[in-house]
């Protein structure tokens, strides 16, 4: 049984709705995330997230011209690829650049869908976590989406989203856009349920994507509210699955009912 997929908005090719992500913390030896990448594809992935921010371009694109090598794909366009505008380069003049910048790091002329990491900008490089907050500036949110809508009409990203962003910061968006953000990608799990988000973002025909599903344990922003939790626990003995199979039931069948109610 093939992954299901929806139609995004302005995208002609469907996403696949589960991806392989490819942050770690800390961060994975690129063989280590090439070796992945090449595995997941065998096991039948074909939408991958990565981002500037992750150090993962570069491995994800070797390891997409490996699998096209070998043969277990025809070409790049069997893949829907996702990667994402770091704050770094959130200003409106360094955003067509950024997205080539990622291109060249994948090795591809395009991606599938290209997302502003965050509703902030950063004022110069930085690895911290947390974030020193006097790096931490407002973004020019109709200037970033100008320079976003741009990539895609020059054909480096098939469809353009957001990431992180509240109904507050998609308000303020879609006020000026000329092109409406397909997708907005943020923490959702059980224990971050997200439904006034959601309910947002469904009625504007934004399509959110989850990460962190399982909690992000043993990260620094992350915890193990999820794989420790009494309630999912039971229902996973209860059922014979593990707690992790139990939550991305309820999260596919949450994500599904958004998509087709």
């Amino acid at each position: 049984m093939g992954i299901p997929s929806v139609n995004l908005k302005g995208c002609e090719k469907a996403m696949p709705l589960v991806s392989l992500g490819t942050a770690t913390y800390p961060l994975a030896e690129p063989e280590t995330v090439k070796a992945a990448v090449l595995e997941a594809i065998k096991a039948g992935y074909r939408h991958f997230d990565t981002a500037f921010a992750y150090g993962s371009e570069k491995p994800l694109g070797e390891a997409v011209a490996e699998a096209t090598r070998l043969g277990l794909i025809k070409s790049r366009d069997e893949l829907f690829i996702t990667t994402k505008l770091w704050v770094s380069f959130a200003d409106p003049t360094q955003i067509v650049p950024a997205c080539k910048m990622s291109l060249q790091n994948l090795q591809m002329e395009y991606v599938d869908l290209y997302l502003i990491h965050q509703p902030w900008r950063l004022t110069e490089m930085n690895k911290k976590i947390p974030v020193p907050a006097e790096n931490i500036r407002a973004l020019d949110v109709k200037g970033a989406w100008e320079g976003m809508e741009e990539c895609k009409n020059l054909g480096l990203a098939k469809a353009i989203g957001v990431s992180n962003f509240s109904c507050k910061k998609l308000e303020q968006l879609l006020s000026t856009a000329k092109i409406p953000p397909a997708v907005n990608q943020v923490e959702l799990n059980p224990a971050w349920q997200q439904k006034v988000l959601m309910d947002y973002c469904r009625e504007k025909d934004i399509h959110i994507t989850a990460y962190s599903p399982l909690g992000a344990s043993n990260t620094a922003w992350g915890d193990n509210r999820i794989l420790e939790s009494d309630v999912l626990t039971d229902i996973a003995k209860a059922r014979g699955k593990t707690t992790a199979q139990v939550n991305f039931n309820l999260l596919i069948l949450k994500l599904i009912k958004k998509i087709i109610s």
